[in-house]
């Protein structure tokens, strides 16, 4: 295997983080929806733990994406 083939193999296998962060985002929110509906009253005081979520999940995204970029264009 040459370093060409190595490294689109390995950007591949990186950029799977993009995929998981984007089920994450869907998990996030989905379990604030479940919450919200059980129990109106506390929708507001959990917004914020929704919104680290949210980052949280992201950030892991865009550094799976990075590390693939940079896995595949740096020499």
């Amino acid at each position: 295997m040459d370093l060409a083939s190595a490294q689109v193999l390995g950007a591949g296998l990186a950029a799977i983080g993009v995929g998981a962060a984007s089920a994450g985002v869907g998990f996030v929110f989905g379990s604030f929806l479940q919450g919200a509906m059980r129990n109106p009253a506390a929708a507001s005081q959990q917004q914020g733990t929704l919104y680290i979520g949210f980052a949280a999940a992201e950030l892991l995204g865009l550094m799976a994406f990075a590390v693939a970029m940079i896995i595949l264009y740096a020499r």
